[in-house]
């Protein structure tokens, strides 16, 4: 008896899947433990949620290896009920969903899909071909540019007594203000906050009504359970927040208030947007 039960265990452990090693270096830690995980445990760890979005910095090419072997090694976890990106917007879904019947892709796939410049094909286009491979729907969670230029003129505020807590409004308008290297003025300010709470709501709501397990990707300050998505998931009605995992650069502050779980990548050179934009704005 007790050698049919060690046989069973064992034929059991040989049906896990043990996923490939993956293609980007550095630390994994559950922020809430302090334990420094394997890209294994990770995996087992991320296959739990019915709701998980990776949070990126969107020019770290590490970043987009690491989403791509995250999607597809999760995938040899557990089924996959979708994918969502910020990337894509509702003016899209059209074009994505007569991609994903189309029996192959077409040479061009950035036009056919009218793909933003704004994003940088060679480090999202991995990842868009798999999903329009995949059976699961590939969502845009982003707003159109007709919507954003309408929360832009008439900026207004979303019901919601987390999102609209003033601690995440003054988070928000300081990064706003850093990202535009403080030479936006100030009259701008309410506007542009309003537009990104809107993009963060649009997600959120795309975010439960999608097929689960889901998955959203996008940039940190979306991703972030303390000023983002989450946040707005929670507003919505849901009774639990989605997992974070926050892929972030080396020597960047992530903490347990912001994401589940970090993935430390190795550092970039740092590109002076700052220089680029005083320039773009004649400073």
């Amino acid at each position: 008896m007790r050698g049919m039960w060690l046989l069973a265990v064992l034929l059991l452990a040989g049906c896990q899947h043990v996923a490939a090693p993956p293609p980007v270096s550095g630390e994994i830690r559950d922020l809430h433990s302090g334990q420094v995980l394997t890209a294994q445990q990770l995996l087992t760890r991320l296959a739990e949620p019915q709701r998980l979005i990776i949070g990126e910095q969107h020019d770290n090419a590490d970043h987009h290896a690491a989403q791509l072997w995250l999607l597809q090694s999760l995938g040899k976890q557990r089924s996959q009920g979708s994918l969502l990106l910020e990337m894509l917007t509702p003016d899209q879904q059209p074009k994505v969903d007569a991609l994903r019947q189309s029996a192959s892709q077409p040479d061009n796939l950035p036009d056919a899909l009218a793909w933003q410049e704004g994003w940088d094909w060679s480090l999202y286009g991995p990842i868009v071909r798999f999903a329009l491979t995949q059976p699961y729907p590939l969502l845009a969670a982003n707003l159109d540019n007709n919507e954003i230029r309408s929360f832009y003129r008439n900026p207004s505020v979303m019901p919601g007594e987390r999102s609209n807590a003033q601690s995440v409004k003054t988070v928000l308008l300081e990064q706003i203000s850093d990202s535009h290297c403080g030479l936006l003025p100030e009259s701008q300010m309410p506007a542009m906050l309003a537009v990104q709470q809107q993009r963060d709501r649009r997600m959120a709501e795309r975010l439960l009504d999608a097929p689960t397990p889901s998955l959203l990707l996008a940039g940190a300050w979306h991703a972030r359970k303390d000023v983002g998505v989450p946040l707005h998931v929670v507003d919505l009605g849901a009774t639990q927040a989605p997992a974070v995992l926050m892929l972030a650069e080396q020597g960047a502050e992530v903490t347990a208030a912001m994401a589940d779980y970090v993935w430390y990548t190795p550092a970039m050179p740092k590109r002076d947007y700052c220089e680029e934009m005083r320039k773009q704005f004649g400073k």
